[in-house]
């Protein structure tokens, strides 16, 4: 899978954005111990959950495989592409 630096900064932000539904859900219904959801909440969470674990997954392994062929370490990598797309970065 030929992929580009830009693709893996669009493919970091969709991951964010998915991340940032979960996470306004989970702020919404709050903790599911203290207030039972509704199933209809629970799907809608659970889908927002599948999709950012999703788009992360297929981001790590188009990382991974962009740093093989640049031959360059990960961790270089995903700092630049976590800078490109704005997420601040760790150590780098």
């Amino acid at each position: 899978m030929a992929t580009t630096f830009e693709e893996l900064v669009e493919m970091r932000r969709a991951a964010n954005d998915a991340q940032s539904k979960a996470d306004e859900l989970r702020e919404k219904y709050g903790p599911p111990t203290a207030t039972p959801w509704t199933k209809q909440q629970t799907d809608l969470y659970e889908t927002a959950l599948r999709a950012w674990r999703d788009l992360d997954r297929d981001l790590q392994i188009a990382i991974t495989e962009y740093a093989k062929e640049q031959g360059r370490p990960l961790g270089e990598i995903e700092a630049e592409v976590n800078a490109g797309a704005g997420q601040p970065t760790e150590g780098f």
